[in-house]
């Protein structure tokens, strides 16, 4: 049963490990509990937040209003063919958790995004990404609770404006709905990608080419790269990766000919923020509790004891040093609160 309990810590609430303390928190298990606590009690116009696994916020402060965490889990066969499969899974299943069942079940187009932290719930409103596969490329529907009207709303996946890290629930409908489930289609035939990054070395040393493979190589990538969350505080990737005009990645690449660029069109060019920062000289500094991962420079770490505004300084000075080096403007894909 769902009940509203008050001063709460946060500190497991997210990855961070940021100690921070929540006025109110209600937990709920059902959308009936969510529904029925909506509709006695009007919250449109308080202080609110949406958490889920946390993997993507920085507490700067305690929050003094009311945290809604979903703990929806599950995993729901609601359609089949020849092809693919249709599932319905709970908002608060981790995400690689269920990367490994899909895995397991020989279903393919979730494996690249092995290892990503965070909930399922949380993969659309990111649009999470990696190794050249996003995830708006299997969802098929966003199913959510409308805070405003308190009643569930299903969003297809072109309602859902899927971007670059983006959606439209990281923009107008922010914080404005609560994600219950997530709605994925999956193939059953193999459409391995393995052109991205270090994919293709990593799996010659497994030898034969497979989806449980490709898993076990992406997943050795990424720890070799990014720091457990249950180790060390952090939210993965702090920065997203900037996407700048063809003719200023022409100019910046005329000045540093080794500096990594992706063209996504003929008018637009990505660049590393891992390596932006890296030529700033930040990777592996150290400021108290607060610093740069060793191996990554992408990513901001807790050590122990850092306060949320400890690592935010950290970031406006990265920021900063990239503007001023490369003139480039470094976004934060973290939310700071």
């Amino acid at each position: 049963m769902a009940h509203l309990l008050e001063n709460i810590s946060l500190k497991k609430y997210n990855t961070f490990g940021i100690e921070a303390t929540a006025r109110y928190f209600f937990e709920f298990e059902q959308e009936e509990e969510i529904l029925e606590f909506l509709k006695e009690n009007n919250i449109a116009d308080t202080q609110y937040l949406i958490l889920g696994g946390g993997s993507n916020l920085l507490f700067t402060e305690d929050f003094n209003g009311l945290v809604l965490h979903p703990n929806i889990t599950g995993i729901e066969l609601l359609d089949e063919d020849e092809e693919s499969v249709l599932l319905r899974v709970g908002c608060n299943e981790e995400w690689d958790e269920f990367v490994e069942w899909a895995v397991e079940n020989q279903l393919y187009g979730i494996e690249n995004l092995s290892l990503i932290p965070g909930t399922i719930g949380a993969s659309p409103v990111q649009n999470i990404g990696a190794y050249g596969v996003e995830v708006k490329e299997v969802i098929e529907n966003v199913e959510a609770i409308s805070i405003e009207t308190k009643e569930p709303v299903i969003f297809s996946n072109a309602h859902c404006e899927f971007a670059y890290r983006n959606s439209v629930f990281k923009n107008e409908y922010k914080n404005l709905f609560i994600i219950t489930h997530v709605q994925f289609r999956l193939k059953k035939k193999a459409e391995l990608k393995l052109q991205y990054g270090a994919i293709q070395k990593e799996m010659e040393a497994y030898g034969e080419i497979n989806l449980k493979n490709l898993r076990k190589a992406i997943i050795k990538i990424r720890e070799s790269k990014l720091p457990d969350p249950e180790e060390i505080g952090n939210a993965g990737s702090f920065f997203k990766n900037p996407i700048v005009d063809k003719e200023k990645a022409d100019k910046l690449k005329s000045q540093y000919e080794n500096m990594p660029t992706y063209e996504i069109s003929d008018m637009e060019t990505k660049l590393a923020a891992g390596w932006l920062i890296e030529q700033c000289d930040w990777k592996g500094k150290r400021f108290g509790d607060a610093g740069v991962h060793k191996d990554q420079a992408l990513v901001l770490v807790n050590y122990g004891n850092a306060k949320g505004n400890d690592i935010l300084k950290l970031a406006n000075d990265i920021r900063k040093s990239v503007l001023i080096k490369f003139g480039v403007k470094l976004e934060m894909e973290v939310n700071a609160i």
